[in-house]
């Protein structure tokens, strides 16, 4: 049976040395309701190819891990919303298996990269270690798969529902390095600090991937998280989203949500309680996050070139 498909026009670039960025798909299926989430789904797309790139926007459709999906997919994806199986690394085999469509969380859009060789990668924020993680053990795979698989993640940092200091302490243990564009500070996805400092600081998407390249260089396993602040017109006060935060978190305990359905229920409670505003947020960093995805993802063609 079929299990993986590369859209041409990503198979082409791949094959040419063209820059290629890849794009999630949980973020349409289970972080936006419908229509805004296919709506900002196509836009994103649209942001790519005006940026110089070819956007790979990755699913499981119909049981076949799909590497490029095409508009009738996103839309598909996008009406069938939270009905979408979310799909991480270990849910691949069943859902493929299955026939079932998916949609790929970070972990699992990383290793799809691997298999069709795309270094750069776009998203919202990763997740990470769940606040009370040290008690609960609620710390998501995205960290594990950032050990392990090499792309370099462009993000808005960590959502801002997490444990933000025990997130960056899993990923120092577990060798990734947080990169911080134009910034010393690791950001809070709706905010642009935390009060916690990335590991270096870079100021162009030249010398991005120049470090990425360096890593492949030498062989080294594992990602690259590069994190880039929500822009400052965009961003949310601290106060005000984290009270919100709080309440959420409170009405997921309350309600014995865990796992991985907890950050889709956070972030709708979110966006209800903060009347749509923490929903423009969120758009406006994902298309932030994408432009400088494809900065890096032009100058590693360029070095590779070289």
């Amino acid at each position: 049976m079929q299990t993986i498909k590369i859209a041409p026009c990503v198979a082409e670039a791949l094959a040419n040395n063209r820059p290629v960025v890849a794009l999630e798909s949980t973020i349409i299926s289970h972080g936006m309701p419908y229509p805004q989430n296919v709506q900002t789904a196509q836009k994103v797309e649209q942001i790519v190819r005006d940026n110089g790139c070819i956007p790979a926007t990755i699913a499981v459709i119909g049981g076949v891990l799909t590497i490029g999906c095409t508009d009738d997919e996103i839309e598909l994806l996008g009406k069938k919303g939270t009905s979408v199986v979310k799909v991480s690394r270990r849910d691949l085999p069943i859902v493929i298996a299955q026939g079932l469509d998916g949609a790929t969380t970070v972990a699992g859009t990383m290793y799809a990269c691997r298999l069709a060789g795309i270094d750069v990668f776009a998203t919202g924020g990763i997740g990470g270690a769940h606040r009370h993680a040290d008690k609960t053990m609620d710390i998501s795979a995205d960290l594990d798969e950032l050990a392990q698989t090499s792309v370099a993640v462009v993000c808005a940092g960590a959502k801002s529902i997490l444990d933000i200091g025990l997130t960056l302490e899993c990923l120092e243990t577990r060798g990734v390095p947080v990169i911080g564009y134009k910034t010393a500070e690791m950001p809070a996805f709706y905010t642009q600090h935390s009060g916690f400092k990335t590991d270096y600081r870079m100021e162009t998407p030249a010398e991005i991937a120049k470090a990425y390249f360096a890593k492949q260089d030498l062989n080294l396993d594992g990602g690259m998280l590069i994190v880039n602040p929500i822009p400052n017109e965009y961003a949310m006060d601290a106060d005000y989203i984290n009270s919100n935060i709080t309440k959420a978190l409170d009405e997921a305990e309350k309600s014995g949500i865990s796992g991985k359905e907890i950050t889709p229920f956070l972030l709708d409670k979110i966006q209800r309680l903060t009347g749509g505003e923490s929903l423009s947020a969120n758009i406006q960093l994902v298309y932030n996050n994408v432009r400088l995805a494809c900065g890096i993802a032009k100058e590693l063609c360029a070095l590779r070139n070289k």
